[in-house]
């Protein structure tokens, strides 16, 4: 193959480009009713890789995505109502967010990217969130338990 500007331009961009072929994109459906009950995140909690991203989708209007917890470094989100959002999970640790019209429903969700390195923060955080969930707390243990 002839060496062309044009070869030169593709081939520098082919080095530069960071690979994203192994990330992953996993969905997250915002509901009124799924499988878990009333005002959930479906799935609720998710094992992803760093580089996965997730994307939030409002099948029910009325909702959105609020970080709580995240590793240091992460910058917290607040998606708009009834938008669809993508977040890139650049750092390993656990996520924990809400849906803010329905936190007092327990309407909370999980993800975990490797090491649960901000577990310390994550229990601190999570007994405050406590107190701010009326209905089917438990919805909060039951991701804390899974947390590895």
């Amino acid at each position: 193959m002839k060496l062309t500007t044009r070869n030169a331009l593709l081939a520098l961009t082919l080095c530069l480009t960071p690979f994203s072929a192994s990330a992953a994109d996993h969905e997250v459906k915002m509901l009124n009713y799924g499988t878990e009950g009333s005002m959930v995140f479906e799935p609720s909690f998710l094992e992803v890789e760093v580089g996965d991203t997730v994307t939030f989708i409002p099948t029910n209007s009325g909702h959105n995505v609020r970080s709580y917890v995240a590793p240091e470094g992460v910058a917290a989100w607040n998606t708009p109502l009834d938008e669809k959002t993508t977040v890139i999970i650049n750092q390993p640790g656990v996520y924990l967010y809400y849906c803010p019209p329905h936190l007092m429903m327990s309407m909370i969700g999980m993800i975990q990217a490797g090491e649960a390195v901000n577990r310390a923060d994550l229990d601190q955080k999570a007994a405050k969130l406590r107190s701010k969930l009326v209905m089917k707390g438990e919805r909060l243990d039951e991701l804390l338990a899974q947390v590895k």
